[in-house]
């Protein structure tokens, strides 16, 4: 059980840790370089797993995904109770940490150096490949890892839409509790140990990111 709900949280966080570099990183781009009607709105919509409890978030989800919604009508995929699904909420609960993050490191980057580098007759592609990400590639990182640990972590959220399946659904956070449940101490301690180690490890490399690292 152990080994199975490790190897299924590392597929379950890689596929919402793609998720969150493909949606969020636009969007943190988007809030630190635009002004538009309706920002104020898109961010605290961004925010609102930060706060909301994880079974709200979860029951927005099943709303989202379940057999009524444009998802399912639309596509015709039942995603409920399956890894996906977990992948869907870990991605919405981790994207808020990426997206702020992000947006701090591009609201950094000096806009007179992008200015610069088109003057020169960089095409804006160019000027975001070669400079604003590498300028801004620590917070970046930083968000990256930040918002990787946290969906490694989600449980609530996940148990409301993909349930604990065992070998199906059962990340590590869920196996936990199962396993406190069923009075299995030993397995419980297993996995505690290693997810506050990969929660230590994330800390720590964001930790030498970070301005200090460099005294």
């Amino acid at each position: 059980m152990i080994w199975s709900a490790f190897w299924l949280s590392l597929q379950v966080t890689s596929t919402a840790t793609v998720g969150i570099v493909i949606i969020g990183l636009p969007l943190a781009l988007l809030l630190a370089r635009r002004q538009f009607r309706g920002k104020l709105m898109l961010e605290t919509l961004i925010n609102l797993p930060l706060i909301l409890p994880p079974t709200v978030v979860g029951y927005y989800l099943l709303l989202a995904l379940g057999r009524g919604s444009l998802i399912y009508a639309v596509l015709r995929i039942d995603l409920l109770f399956t890894w996906q699904a977990a992948a869907v909420a870990a991605m919405v609960v981790g994207m808020p940490l990426m997206v702020q993050t992000a947006r701090a490191a591009f609201e950094d980057v000096d806009q007179e150096i992008e200015a610069a580098a088109r003057l020169d007759g960089a095409a804006s592609w160019q000027v975001w490949w070669h400079i604003t990400l590498p300028l801004a590639q620590r917070g970046i990182l930083a968000g990256l890892i930040l918002s990787s640990a946290r969906a490694l972590g989600e449980f609530g959220a996940t148990l409301m839409v993909a349930g604990s399946i065992p070998g199906r659904t059962q990340t590590m956070p869920l196996a936990i509790y199962a396993a406190i449940q069923a009075r299995r101490y030993a397995d419980a301690q297993v996995l505690v140990i290693l997810l506050t180690s990969v929660a230590f490890a994330c800390l720590w490399l964001i930790y030498q990111l970070g301005p200090s690292s460099k005294r």
